[in-house]
């Protein structure tokens, strides 16, 4: 999170995402059945972690998610160091997803949806800098062509309103954040950029996905 004090801030970018894209978003129409059941993982990357953290621990499906760092080195992956914007690493989370209950097409509809507003350029509403910037990490080969075909999907029928500016990149590693930002949602509801931010996304995950929310 930036560095501005949370109470001086006046953009929802809860709220903002509403405005992000021109039509509704479609889910991907290159996207592989469900599997066997199982659990596989994918490291997405939307901004601040704490409001990205929060959305997919309210997916059916999901069995856990984990912020933290990726993008750079095990050396440089702590808050501080990464706040720099010159580590290489995003704050990102790590999903744990059983692909029988939701397929990752699904979680990546989710992601583009209501997690982040994917045509914003290394920031995210308020937060700016290289560790707020939009990537897929993914974990396979199938896991990149899926998510590449959905960005040319979403991008050809002008979905949103700029071109999608999400990088997709290999996954080299993931670093779990600091244990304070650790499902900070749940344990800050009232903090300010939670409040502004990060609840409004709950709300849109609830309203436009009621089969997949999972309200616990």
């Amino acid at each position: 999170m930036a560095s501005t004090p949370r109470f001086f801030l006046t953009l929802s970018l809860g709220s903002a995402l509403l405005h992000a894209a021109s039509l509704p978003v479609p889910p991907p129409v290159l996207d592989p059945p469900p599997a066997a059941p199982g659990a596989q993982t994918t490291v997405l990357a939307g901004g601040c972690f704490w409001g990205v953290d929060a959305v997919f621990k309210h997916v059916k499906g999901v069995s856990k998610v984990v912020a933290g760092y990726a993008g750079g080195t095990a050396a440089t992956a702590d808050y501080e160091t990464v706040s720099s914007g010159r580590t290489g690493h995003a704050e990102s989370v790590q999903i744990t997803f059983d692909p029988a209950r939701i397929t990752y097409g699904q979680l990546l509809h989710v992601f583009f949806s209501v997690a982040h507003d994917p045509t914003e350029r290394n920031r995210q509403g308020p937060d700016e800098g290289t560790q707020y910037r939009s990537v897929i990490f993914y974990a396979n080969d199938e896991q990149k062509r899926v998510a590449e075909a959905y960005i040319a999907q979403l991008n050809q029928a002008k979905v949103f309103r700029k071109a999608i500016v999400t990088q997709v990149a290999a996954s080299t590693g993931f670093y779990p954040a600091e244990a304070h930002h650790q499902d900070f949602l749940r344990r800050n509801p009232y903090n300010p950029y939670i409040v502004m931010n990060d609840l409004p996304k709950l709300s849109h995950l609830k309203k436009q996905f009621p089969d997949l929310y999972d309200g616990k």
